[in-house]
């Protein structure tokens, strides 16, 4: 029997990775995706049993039929989809002439015109095996913090797109979306600097209801349960972040 078959993009680290590695240990046969980190996505298939990786620019439409074409040449069949791949500018909200018409533009093109078009490749085979897609947002749609405004504005953007992609690709095809707050990922470090990372991590910590920040396992198992054991959820938003969407209100 052929193995169930993921593809997710911006797997070759982070919650993309972390994702990848949860569903191979499931059994699941992986598409580990990369832009750029070729390394990276080589050293995650290598902790898979049975993966390909595909260098695609998910925002450009033709990379993403050609990485849904990937699967089928390999497997014959699409069982999940996980749109992980994102971009963001760090910007403090504060700074309007921080962000231009360009940023707003490439930041959508990867969190939200790329899921849209990953979904619209995977469609017919993600009906045929009665699939899933699970788009991971960010809690910074809820709160508009994050990044940048383009980035949380981006979320948002993607968050509006999955609920229609809920209804109109039901019954065969479910469409979930995982909503982190703050993750502790080399993208988080090197975005902020080592120590206002720091700060903004012991900051969240202590706001949390639950005390802490998540790890991208903790995402990766989420993603795994929306995938293979919530067969009657779909158009819901699942926040891990620790509590935080029910935190007091309180600026960080």
């Amino acid at each position: 029997m052929t193995a169930r078959v993921a593809i997710v993009t911006g797997s070759s680290s982070g919650i993309g990775a972390a994702t990848a590695l949860e569903l191979a240990s499931r059994g699941w046969s992986v598409v580990i995706n990369y832009s750029k980190s070729e390394e990276a996505a080589q050293k995650t298939a290598a902790q898979c049993k049975d993966s390909i990786v595909v260098r695609a620019d998910v925002s450009a439409d033709a990379d993403c039929r050609r990485l849904v074409q990937s699967a089928l040449d390999q497997w014959g069949r699409l069982d999940a989809l996980v749109n992980n791949a994102g971009t963001t500018k760090f910007v403090p909200h504060a700074d309007l002439d921080g962000l231009s018409a360009e940023d707003f533009q490439r930041i959508y093109a990867t969190n939200v015109i790329a899921a849209f078009q990953m979904s619209r490749a995977a469609a017919p085979a993600l009906r045929q095996s009665r699939g899933a897609i699970v788009n991971i947002s960010s809690l910074a749609a809820f709160l508009a913090t994050g990044s940048s405004i383009a980035y949380a504005a981006s979320k948002a953007a993607l968050d509006t797109v999955s609920m229609s992609l809920a209804r109109v690709l039901a019954p065969e095809v479910r469409v979930n979306v995982v909503a982190p707050g703050f993750v502790d990922t080399p993208w988080m470090i090197a975005g902020y600097g080592a120590d206002r990372y720091a700060k903004l991590r012991d900051t969240y910590a202590a706001i949390a209801p639950l005390g802490s920040v998540c790890q991208p396992a903790d995402i990766a198992r989420t993603v795994a349960w929306l995938i293979e054991g919530a067969d009657q959820v779909t158009g819901q938003t699942v926040y891990v972040d620790a509590g935080m969407h029910v935190a007091t209100p309180r600026k960080i």
